[in-house]
């Protein structure tokens, strides 16, 4: 079977590219052959005077490259002698005797980007569907078709390392002003216009592109000083973000700045060469691996089977509790799986201020323009509320976010099975309070699991969905589902206190309340651990968390674990003071105008220490990342988290373990066991117990195991 199909229009070869048995085209090597063999043939073809590209797939027009062939990659010279194959095919494209006319719908990514690019005219859909982008840098290698060279002489220097250093994609109507497209019609007429533009090149040339952004742009996209400016600030910014920790933003303005001083030709060459040389990094292999791992989580239903059960999707959301955390799932909720939601609260004003809450979150995509006006009103229809349970027989799903307290929910869980039909999911927003004691007592326990949002919901991609040992395969299905349909990549995870992720986070924080109660620096702390590549430090995530809640937590947990979790005093000491965080304007660090600024010196003195700006960052950095290894690994081995996989998601999605490290379980494997329990067993000779290996851990070491066989 081939994956192109050629029709003459009256002169114009509209070659349709449709994969055989894929859900969406893709450049794999047997493609990348028959393109060329196809390429050969229409240039010889006197019938053919152009040629329009256009996919058979619904709304994907080439999803970017095929990744599992990448990830078989075995040295840098196999990397760039693919890179090269591929900027061959463009070459010839761009190089093509007759007009060369793309029509996008949908996805066009990557590979099929910059297949796109070397394209004489581009036409795209104006559907919401629609998106360009080069995507490479989230894979820790950059675009190797001739991405780096032909999109900046497309848009300009600027706009394009703005896509290439942040992996981003663009909606049809940004990349069409950007100049990424030529243009940009409905989709129903999408083929007649590309064949007719095909035509008119045919007739008359490609007519010139118009440079856009005035003089300051053309002084900057086109002059060599404008440009060692804008690379300048581009390395600064990468750095700024990146740590250095990510090689690709920086290759990528390497190989960008290598094409536009010394031509096209250099600038490809430099590109498959940073290619190859990315492919092979610790961080590629990483980052390839989490895509993997969330591609597959896409179609994990939860359970064994999933597939043969009978399970009717939730259409209709009510919450119980419209304060921060509600409001955010239920605009989430309206904005990605609009469905109707309705929020509860003890009065009116405390449900309008939900609403308006959700509400801000469409507010946010109009605003933004990822919404247009119809849609905006149409998903704002869709949010209600009432000081009652009015509305709730109707609904599929229920979620609550009260107050995080056992008897509370449980109360709150039996008026809702009063409310609701019987079909209906009770979920609890719980982050710490183990499910199947909020369901001891439920009328129908099979239908009661925990779906734990992270903070801020619109944002935060995780979702835990945790059933408890009644809970039915079907009421994890539906759960399961709802929450992809919201946008979430969702982890299933075992029934204990603090789940997975708040499992494996508090060792982590507390150690940091020791730190900080020896006096040790509140800035090298957070310092010591963004340096690591965590995206915030633990004492400024204290801080916006909230230190009440921090506390509460912390004193569940001690309950539930023992004396190897037992917290500092310091934020018993730090909320007698009335400190609760930014939420207050008063925490481990000063805010002024809502804004962080240092730390606030005053807490040592309120802590009765004295600043030790001696202490070494390295021992900051261990103290702090073995304490969450140790207890990653004694929870992985209890079986809080069905894979591997799962966990390092977990920890990447839910509290920004570094991506490029790969999760904290692969990270046990790149140091390997044996030396994390040796460096965990000299950390409890010097600080105690709560350092003691786990004994699954230590097993593992002797045995040689790993969570990742190779």
């Amino acid at each position: 079977m081939t994956a192109f199909s050629v029709e003459n229009e009256n002169g114009i070869a509209v070659v349709t590219f449709d994969l055989p048995g894929e859900p969406v085209n893709k450049l794999t090597g047997d493609v990348m052959d028959e393109f060329g063999s196809l390429l050969s043939r229409l240039g010889e073809d006197g019938m053919v005077r152009g040629v329009v590209l256009i996919s058979g797939k619904p709304d994907n027009f080439i999803a970017g490259a095929d990744i599992e062939q990448f990830s078989r990659l075995r040295s840098a010279a196999e990397a760039s002698a693919l890179s090269r194959e591929g900027q061959e095919i463009a070459d010839r494209v761009a190089g093509f005797p007759k007009p060369f006319v793309v029509a996008i719908h949908g996805a066009c990514l990557g590979g099929g980007f910059e297949l796109a690019l070397a394209c004489h005219w581009r036409v795209i859909s104006d559907s919401p569907k629609t998106q360009l982008g080069l995507p490479e840098v989230q894979l820790g290698i950059l675009p190797g078709v001739g991405g780096t060279q032909r999109l900046p002489r497309l848009v300009g220097v600027r706009a394009a390392l703005d896509m290439i250093l942040a992996g981003k994609s663009e909606r049809a109507d940004k990349a069409y002003r950007l100049g990424m497209a030529d243009e940009i019609v409905p989709e129903s007429i999408l083929r007649q216009t590309a064949i007719a533009a095909a035509e008119r090149i045919v007739r008359n040339g490609p007519p010139r592109r118009a440079h856009k952004g005035g003089a300051q742009a053309l002084f900057l996209d086109r002059t060599p000083i404008g440009r060692r400016i804008v690379y300048a600030q581009a390395e600064k910014q990468v750095r700024e973000r990146t740590g250095g920790h990510y090689p690709a933003p920086l290759a990528s303005i390497e190989a960008v700045k290598t094409g536009l001083e010394r031509g096209l030709n250099a600038g490809l060459k430099e590109e498959s060469r940073l290619f190859g040389e990315l492919a092979m990094t610790d961080v590629s292999r990483n980052l390839v691996q989490i895509f993997f791992a969330t591609t597959a989580l896409k179609k994990d239903d939860g359970v064994p089977g999933a597939a043969a059960l009978k399970v009717s999707p939730v259409r209709r959301l009510a919450m119980v509790g419209a304060g921060f955390m509600g409001a955010a799932i239920a605009g989430t909720a309206v904005l990605n799986a609009e469905v109707e939601a309705r929020l509860k609260d003890a009065d009116l004003p405390k449900v309008g201020k939900g609403i308006r809450g959700a509400r801000r979150i469409l507010d946010d995509r109009l605003k933004r323009r990822r919404l247009k006006q119809p849609k905006y009103e149409q998903l704002v229809a869709l949010l209600s509320g009432a000081a009652d349970y009015s509305g709730f027989l109707r609904a599929d799903l229920v979620i609550e976010a009260v107050f995080e307290d056992l008897d509370v929910k449980r109360r709150v869980l039996a008026e809702v099975e009063r409310e609701t039909r019987d079909t209906a999911i009770f979920a609890t927003n719980t982050s710490t309070i183990p499910i199947g004691s909020i369901a001891a007592g439920s009328a129908r326990p099979e239908q009661v699991i925990g779906m734990h949002f992270f903070s801020p919901v619109e944002k935060m991609p995780l979702l835990e969905v945790i059933p408890h040992a009644g809970t039915s395969a079907e009421t994890v299905v539906r759960a399961v589902r709802f929450g992809r349909k919201m946008g979430k990549t969702v982890i299933v995870v075992g029934d204990s206190p603090g789940f997975w992720v708040n499992r494996i986070l508090l060792p982590y924080m507390n150690e940091a309340g020791i730190l900080v109660r020896e006096g040790v620096p509140i800035d090298l702390i957070d310092r010591t651990m963004t340096e690591y590549g965590f995206p915030v430090g633990p004492v400024t995530l204290l801080d916006e968390v909230g230190l009440d809640v921090g506390a509460k937590v912390a004193k569940v947990m001690h309950g539930a674990y023992g004396d190897r979790l037992e917290p500092s005093d310091a934020l018993e000491r730090m909320l007698a003071d009335g400190r609760q965080g930014r939420k207050n304007g008063r925490g481990f660090y000063e805010y002024r105008d809502g804004k962080k600024a240092g730390p606030d010196a005053s807490v040592y003195s309120l802590l009765g220490v004295t600043p030790q700006e001696n202490t070494p960052a390295a021992t900051v950095e261990r103290r702090l990342l073995y304490a969450m290894l140790n207890e990653a690994a004694m929870a992985a081995h209890e079986g809080v988290i069905r894979t591997p996989r799962d966990g390092d998601i977990g920890a990447i999605f839910g509290i920004g373990y570094p991506a490029f490290r790969g999760g904290p379980l692969r990270t046990i494997d790149t140091l390997g066991p044996a030396r994390v329990a040796d460096t965990l067993r000299e950390l409890a000779g010097i600080y105690g117990h709560r350092f003691r290996p786990s004994a699954s851990l230590v097993a593992m070491a002797d045995r040689g195991e790993k969570f990742y066989p190779e």
